[in-house]
């Protein structure tokens, strides 16, 4: 699953691969490889990150192209 968001989200924010990195507690190789498909990302990163981002993980997954964490369905 091409996790485009991931990208997008971080580069609007000013972030490195290294911060997120750090954030998640992986090495930044592994997060790179979570943003290229090379790699699964667990769900537990994928809520960390939805968090941190303030956003769903509908959204981040590309499910929704909606961007607001307190929309309704």
């Amino acid at each position: 699953m091409k996790l485009e968001r991931m990208r997008e989200l971080r580069e609007e924010k000013g972030l490195t691969q290294t911060e997120l990195a750090n954030y998640l507690e992986v090495t930044q190789k592994t997060y790179s490889r979570y943003e290229n498909d090379e790699r699964s990302i667990p769900l537990e990163k994928l809520i960390l990150l939805a968090d941190f981002y303030q956003t769903t993980l509908d959204y981040l997954v590309g499910r929704s192209d909606q961007n607001d964490f307190n929309a309704k369905a």
